[in-house]
């Protein structure tokens, strides 16, 4: 298991509300050459620091033959636990730069929020050296451009309401509410009815824009019943 620098210390209580990850799927992979050296990217949503080391190990094992596999991760809505790792490159030419190439990257919040997110370049050395500028720019690059054309949602906590309605309305009120202009963020299908599960900002105003968007959409028929709020993946 490689030594980690560049942690900050996890906060005991999150303040942030919203924060930028990887959608939910596969890992996402991107390869850059330069000067005959494969530099492979990996991405991986990961929800703990655990699940960044599974992701390392996982890839020690497929580019088993690889001389190196430089690392870093993000984790939390505030960004508070965050490592890195060289692997065996020289000193501050490897994870640190992936650390920033993370931590700089604006998103569609027009902010700089990724989080739960893992990035591990694998080199293949293609017997051409970089130098430390080079190197510095090669790990940056491959995971700048990765993080560029991989697939991103926001994340936010949000209250949430359950609506149950019949199976026959299921879709048609679903259609409706997510034309309202309300995110509706999964439906649980059970033994005699649907139950459409509808996220909002936790304050009084958006819940009785919900109550009262559900009862005039369904023609008093259906109601929304509240629930805790949760962290929520927003998808447009």
């Amino acid at each position: 298991m490689p030594d980690y620098d560049g942690l900050v210390p996890e906060a005991e209580d999150s303040r942030a509300t919203r924060y930028t990850t990887l959608a939910a799927g596969p890992d996402f992979r991107h390869e850059l050459e330069i000067k005959r050296s494969r530099f492979i990217t990996v991405l991986r949503r990961v929800g703990d620091e655990d699940g960044a080391r599974a992701l390392i190990a996982e890839l020690r094992r497929e580019f088993h033959d690889a001389r190196h596999h430089c690392s870093a991760f993000i984790l939390g809505p505030d960004r508070m636990t965050q490592r890195s790792s060289d692997d065996g490159e020289p000193s501050g030419t490897a994870g640190i730069p992936m650390l920033e190439a993370l931590n700089r990257r604006e998103t569609a919040n027009g902010v700089a929020d990724l989080s739960d997110v893992c990035a591990v370049v694998v080199r293949y050395f293609g017997g051409i050296l970089l130098g430390a500028g080079g190197l510095v720019r090669a790990y940056s690059d491959s995971v700048s451009q990765a993080a560029d054309r991989a697939p991103w949602v926001t994340r936010q906590r949000l209250r949430l309401a359950d609506v149950p309605v019949g199976f026959a309305d299921a879709g048609k009120l679903e259609n409706e509410i997510r034309s309202a202009g309300l995110h509706v963020v999964g439906t649980e299908y059970g033994a005699g009815n649907a139950v459409l599960r509808v996220a909002f900002e936790d304050d009084a105003a958006s819940l009785e824009r919900v109550q009262r968007t559900v009862l005039s959409l369904s023609a008093g028929a259906y109601e929304a019943h509240t629930r805790g709020a949760e962290w929520v993946d927003l998808t447009g």
